[in-house]
Parts: structure tokens; C-alpha cells; sequence
């Protein structure tokens, strides 16, 4: 068996999920972005960190790894991320992360959640089979969610999707995904999905928050982080607002 190495994060910054993992996955490399570019972190806990960072890079915003309190600082929009819903919430509770993430959300603070993150942004989640779960949320979105709606691993699969805003079908990645069961009257539908239980709802936006079952990260489409971005620059977050006397 041979031994990899591969170099440490740069001084002061610790290893993001996904770095060193393969040769072409090092530590993040940020490309050369116009000034003013929104600052939006991703939570780098558990799950597609680097694909996240990358395509937000392509979108036109300034990506940054989030792991501490001090990390949300000066945020202007945060992405919580494809994982285990499950794991990542323990890990907020761990990091003292919980709180502080609840109170800017409901400050304004422009989040977009993608599959394990579509989950933590709901008010409730529910099991495969519809009976009710307890596990820690981040909540912000009026939506009830449901865990591995479509099945097991074994029945991930990929779909092309209409998605409202979007010219052209977007190809869509489910793994182990999420459905939203309920969606509330501020609840904006943006797609669906087909089932045998007829249509279910996969992307959906509440003012400033954005939810997708699926996993945009994991292809090449920037579109869905386009229009995050867009939230983002449209929001009056706590950083954006002016200061009154």
C-alpha cells in the first residue's frame, strides 16, 4: 500500500472537508474576483465543501470556508451544504455554531441549503416513511421535509429539471434526497419532481433563503448559485445596512 502525502492548510486555516482526498483536490484555491463580489461562506463541517466553493467562485462571489463563530463574521450569504443532515447539526451543537447561525438568519442573513442542507433548513423533518424525527435544525424556511424520499442509495438518480428563472432544463443530481412534504403560504415553488406519487417539490425559495433537494455542486451547472448570488446581492443583510444616528 502506498503512503500519500499531502501538504498542510495554509498557516492558521484547518483542512476543509474534500481537501487531500484525491491529487486534484488540494486546499481551495480562489481565482482573482471583481471588487465588491458578495462574500458567502459555506459551512465546511461535513459534506461538499470544495464543490461548493467552486462554483460560487463561478457565480461571481467570494467563497470561504466556515467552521467557527468568529467564520460568519462579514458574511453577506452562507451555503449549507450536501452531507448527513444528521451529522452536520451535531457538528453545529459541537461547534457553538447553532445559535449564532439562527440569530442571522433571522437577521436577514441569505442562505441556500442543498440536500442535507434543505433539511436543516426546515422548521420539521420527517423519515422516509412520513413519521416525524427529532433532530437538531437550523430551521428559517416554512417547510416540512422529507428524508430519502426517493429512496436508498441505491435509488440516486439524475433527472433534467425545469426550474422557474431558468431558460433551460438544469440536469439534477439525487442522492439519497429529500422531497419537500409541506411548503408554507411564503413558500415560493420553483420545481418539481416526478414520482409515483405524483409531483414533489424540489427547489423552493422563501425571501432571501434558498432550498434544493438535489446536489447543483456536483456538476457543472452554475445557475442555481447564480441565482443565489443574486438573492444575496439583492438582500439588506446586517453588514449591508446603513448605519442611523
Amino acid at each position: 500500500m502506498t503512503t500519500r502525502h499531502f501538504p498542510p492548510p495554509a498557516l492558521g486555516r484547518s483542512r476543509v472537508p474534500g481537501e487531500g482526498l484525491l491529487d486534484d483536490r488540494g486546499p481551495h484555491f480562489r481565482p482573482t474576483v471583481l471588487a465588491g463580489a458578495p462574500r458567502i461562506g459555506v459551512l465546511a463541517l461535513q459534506g461538499d465543501v470544495l464543490e461548493h466553493l467552486r462554483l460560487l467562485d463561478v457565480a461571481g462571489a467570494v467563497g470561504a470556508p466556515v467552521q467557527t463563530t468568529a467564520d460568519l463574521d462579514g458574511l453577506d450569504g452562507l451555503v449549507l451544504p450536501g452531507g448527513e443532515s444528521t451529522t452536520i447539526g451535531t457538528l453545529l451543537e459541537l461547534h457553538n455554531l447553532l445559535g449564532p447561525l439562527r440569530q442571522r438568519i433571522d437577521a436577514g442573513l441569505p442562505v441556500f441549503g442543498t440536500c442535507a442542507g434543505a433539511i436543516l433548513l426546515a422548521r420539521r423533518a420527517l423519515r422516509h416513511d412520513g413519521t416525524p424525527v427529532e433532530q437538531t435544525l437550523v430551521g428559517g424556511m416554512d417547510m416540512v421535509v422529507r428524508r430519502n424520499a426517493f429512496g436508498r442509495q441505491v435509488a440516486s438518480f439524475e433527472a433534467d429539471l425545469d426550474v422557474t428563472g431558468l431558460t433551460a432544463p438544469m440536469h439534477a443530481v439525487f442522492i439519497r434526497a429529500p422531497w419537500i412534504e409541506e411548503a408554507g403560504s411564503e413558500v415560493e415553488v420553483l420545481a418539481t419532481a416526478d414520482t409515483d406519487l405524483g409531483p414533489r417539490v424540489v427547489v423552493a425559495r422563501q425571501g432571501a433563503l434558498l432550498a434544493s433537494a438535489f446536489h447543483p455542486e456536483l456538476t457543472d451547472d452554475p445557475r442555481l448559485h447564480h441565482l443565489f448570488v443574486r438573492l444575496v446581492e439583492e438582500a439588506e443583510t446586517p453588514r449591508k445596512r446603513p448605519v442611523r444616528c
